[in-house]
This record gives structure tokens, C-alpha cells and sequence, in this order.
């Protein structure tokens, strides 16, 4: 089945916008990290109120009744009371939560590390040379401890990365919209 061209130009077009507000999201990342990261915050904050008001919704008329009874009511409830206090609060919120989720990713790098340098002495016959992979485990524990110790500025460094990822990924959204519209120019 052909494509028309003025579709084409339109699945251009709308890869050109998509690209466009991920360059902006990704340049406002990089500017305002702190700000980006609330901003991700009250996201969660409104889909979780989002999800615990469907939630409930659905148990309540949808017919949903499970086993876990009980364990949805309670799950939902606490997810739409945690989402409503992060619309309250956001920027105690992104403190919390953020040192929260700064914690775990720096207890979760610490164990990866310390699994990979325990495995690598133990089983070090194995390998040709265990330096490679105990300079990877120590890079794991030192970057755990910069997360344990400093989580705000570890959640804006990783906010910052993630704005500078974005930029790129629009750069490449930009160009395949251009190739896209040239193409429904030639056919």
C-alpha cells in the first residue's frame, strides 16, 4: 500500500515537533536541573493520584474484585494519599523522595560493586586479568557512596546527564524528520 506524500510530510512534521519538545525538555534539564527535577516529581505525583483514584474506581464499580481484595483497596488508597501529599508539597516531596531514590541507587551500586569485586578475587583463575572488572566494582562503590552521601546533588548530576541524552536523542529525532520530509518531497 502507498503512502501518500502529505502523509509523509505529516509523520515529518510530527517527528520534527516530537524532536522539538524533547530538544527543550532535554536544554531546560541541562539550565535548570533542580527545577527539571521537580517538575519530574510532580509527574509522579499526579500519576500516582491518577492511578490510586482508577484504582479505586475500578474496584468499586468496575467489577475488578480479586483475591488480593483487600491488598488493591490498601495499594491504591496509599498511592492516591502519596500522590496527593506530593501535589501538596512538591518541593519536600523532591527532598524525600529524591534522597529516597538517591539511597536506593547508591545502596543497589554499592552491593553490584562489592558482588562484582567478591566473585572476581574468589573466582579470579577464571579470568585473564581480574583488574578490569575490580576497577569496575570499585567504580560501583565509589559511585554508591557519592549517592548515599551527596543524593540531591547525585539526582541533579543524573538530571543533568539525562537533559544532555535527551538533546541528543533530538538531534537525531530532528534529522530523521528532515530525511522524512525530503523523501515526501521525492515521492
Amino acid at each position: 500500500m502507498a503512502i501518500s506524500a502529505e502523509t509523509k510530510r505529516r509523520f515529518a512534521v510530527a517527528t520534527a515537533l516530537r524532536g522539538v519538545l524533547m530538544l527543550l525538555a532535554g536544554l531546560y534539564a541541562v539550565v535548570f536541573p533542580d527545577a527539571a527535577l521537580t517538575v519530574l516529581v510532580i509527574a509522579g505525583g499526579v500519576l500516582l493520584v491518577v492511578d490510586g483514584a482508577l484504582g479505586l474506581w475500578s474496584l468499586t464499580f468496575g467489577g475488578g474484585k480479586s483475591g488480593n481484595y483487600w491488598f488493591d483497596v490498601v495499594g491504591n488508597a496509599l498511592s492516591l494519599i502519596l500522590g496527593v501529599l506530593i501535589l501538596l508539597s512538591p518541593l519536600l516531596a523532591t527532598v524525600f523522595t529524591v534522597t529516597f531514590m538517591a539511597t536506593l541507587v547508591g545502596l543497589a551500586a554499592l552491593v553490584v560493586g562489592i558482588m562484582q569485586i567478591v566473585v572476581v578475587v574468589r573466582e579470579r583463575e577464571s579470568y585473564a586479568r581480574i583488574w578490569p572488572v575490580v576497577l569496575s566494582g570499585i567504580s560501583y562503590v565509589l559511585l554508591g557512596l557519592v549517592f548515599l552521601f551527596f543524593p540531591l546533588l547525585s539526582a541533579s548530576v543524573a538530571v543533568i546527564f539525562g537533559g544532555v541524552l535527551l538533546v541528543f536523542f533530538a538531534i537525531g529525532l530532528l534529522g530523521w524528520a528532515w530525511r522524512l520530509y525530503q523523501r515526501s518531497k521525492a515521492g
